[in-house]
Formats: C-alpha cells, sequence, structure tokens
C-alpha cells in the first residue's frame, strides 16, 4: 500500500516473495473511486481486486488465498488444505462466542481467510464480490452492507463448491479467543481445546514507539484475558523482523503509535495522592 513497504521487502530479498506496487493493481474503475474511500476503506475495496488481478496476470495461478497482514501462523497448513479439498470458494466464521453474537450483523464471515479456485464458481464468486466491493465499500452498516465483509453472508447459499473452515486452530482472534482454551507444550507449541494453533488474527495490535507494544483494548480483555503465549510468540518475531528491517532503515518507525499514550485509569492512581515530583517520577516509569 505504500512505496517505503515494497522497498523494504524487496531489499530483504525473501524467498518465494513477489512484490506488487499499488500502481500495479490500480485500475482504471478503482482510480475512479479512490478519492470517495477513506484509507481503510480502499484498503477493502482492494480486497477481491488483488486476488482478482493476480489471477488475471498469472494465468498458471489455479488458486489463490487472501489473507489479511494481521495474521500470524503457528503451525502447518496442511490441515486445512486437507480440509478444503477441491472446494470453489473458502471462507471463515468470525466465531463470536455468545456474549456477542450481537456482532456479526455486521458479517457472519472474517476476511482474513477468502481462497478463490480457477474455476466456474470460484472466478464467478471473485467477480461479483470485485464488482460489489468497487460499488459500494463503507465503514458503515447498511442494508445488507458492511465494508468488504458482509457481502459474504451471501456466498452460502449463492455457491454451492463453497467451504467454510471449520478448523478449531484456524481463525483465532480477539473476538472469539476467550471461549477457547490454550496450552503451550514443552517444544513451544500452542494448541487450541486440543487442536494445534495455526494461525491467529491480532487485530488492534501495536507496535509503540519505545520498543513495546498494546496488545488489544479492555473491551476484548473484558471477556477474558489474552493467550499470553500467543502474543508473546507474535512479539518475539516481530523483534526479530525489526532488527532486519532496522539494518536496512536505522530510524525505521513508520506505522508506530506513541508510546506516551496511558490509559486514563492508570494516569488517574498516579496522580491522586502524589505531589507533583513523586508523579512524575512513577508517570515516566509506568511509560
Amino acid at each position: 500500500m505504500d512505496e517505503l513497504t515494497h522497498e523494504i521487502i524487496g531489499a530483504l530479498g525473501l524467498p518465494d516473495v513477489t512484490c506488487l506496487t499499488l500502481r500495479d493493481v490500480e485500475s482504471d474503475d478503482l482510480l475512479a473511486v479512490k478519492p470517495s474511500r477513506s484509507l481503510a476503506e480502499y484498503c477493502w475495496t482492494l480486497s477481491p481486486c488483488l486476488p482478482w488481478y493476480v489471477l488475471q496476470s498469472n494465468p498458471n495461478i489455479k488458486r489463490i488465498t487472501y489473507l489479511d497482514a494481521d495474521l500470524y501462523f503457528f503451525s502447518s497448513l496442511k490441515p486445512l488444505f486437507d480440509e478444503i479439498g477441491d472446494a470453489s470458494v473458502v471462507i471463515i466464521e468470525h466465531r463470536f462466542p455468545p456474549e456477542r453474537k450481537n456482532l456479526e450483523i455486521n458479517g457472519r464471515f472474517c476476511v482474513e481467510w477468502v481462497g478463490f479456485s480457477r474455476d466456474e464458481q470460484g472466478m464467478a464468486c471473485l467477480a461479483r464480490w470485485r464488482k460489489q466491493c468497487i460499488e459500494w465499500c463503507f465503514h458503515r452498516l447498511e442494508e445488507d452492507r458492511m465494508g468488504d465483509q458482509k457481502y459474504l453472508d451471501q456466498w452460502p447459499g449463492r455457491f454451492s463448491r463453497l467451504h467454510i473452515l471449520r478448523h478449531l486452530g484456524a481463525g483465532v482472534a480477539p473476538w472469539n479467543y476467550s471461549q477457547y482454551s490454550f496450552e503451550q507444550d514443552g517444544q513451544g507449541s500452542i494448541s487450541v481445546n486440543g487442536a494445534p494453533l495455526i494461525f491467529y488474527h491480532f487485530h488492534q495490535f501495536q507496535l509503540l514507539s519505545n520498543g513495546g507494544f498494546d496488545r488489544l483494548s479492555a473491551t476484548y480483555r473484558a471477556l477474558g484475558h489474552e493467550p499470553t503465549p500467543v502474543y508473546e510468540a507474535y512479539e518475539t518475531a516481530l523483534i526479530d523482523v525489526l532488527r532486519d528491517i532496522r539494518e536496512l532503515r536505522p530510524n525505521f518507525t513508520a506505522g508506530m503509535k506513541p508510546a506516551l499514550r496511558i490509559k486514563s485509569q492508570r494516569l488517574a492512581q498516579y496522580l491522586l495522592p502524589l505531589p507533583l515530583k513523586q508523579f512524575l517520577k512513577k508517570f515516566i516509569k509506568a511509560v
């Protein structure tokens, strides 16, 4: 989505990675709607446009899977592709727990893993989704649409060769982790209700400018503490990646949130009983 990312990923020389620029993907119909979309809305508009572009440009590719950028994979994908078989379209549910089931009004399915085969139903579904997102893709609930994701609610009734991923270790996320039990064995492998964790969606996760991390909001924590081993593994991986990036760009801080943001309730506990000098010392330490 930006030149800096394209430049850095290219310079890292990652094996089996092909970088595309935004200019590669932007067709005339996309450019026509771009001014009317926010950055997030334009990203969502591109969700079906990117796989469509790749399939149109590479006739040798028989199957493509769109993945969100904030997924992290903990174990082999083989169980998922064994489950998928020869399905033409593959999607995954949000799997909201009962207390958050009301959120399904914004979309039963999550645009985090969406797969298409180069066959009649796969291409028809992708073409239809692309057309819909270019026509309307906004961050609001309106009739039977919301961003890029509520369009997927119609797919099970329209495409007979559609598969909904069922593996318990796929699509674990802040909005559903509270209903699961996590375990880590001596080798570091993590399981979810006894099934291997395959990928976790790090929604809301933020890197801080001081090298720390902001995992997620209190809204999700209110339903249960986040799975610590899952987040620790991701944070370790991010530290390693940042080390590689900063060998190329020593001052790299793109996208990082200022570290001085602090929740008001935490601030209050330091403010109330302390003289200013003591407060400042504790405040700096807390930050």
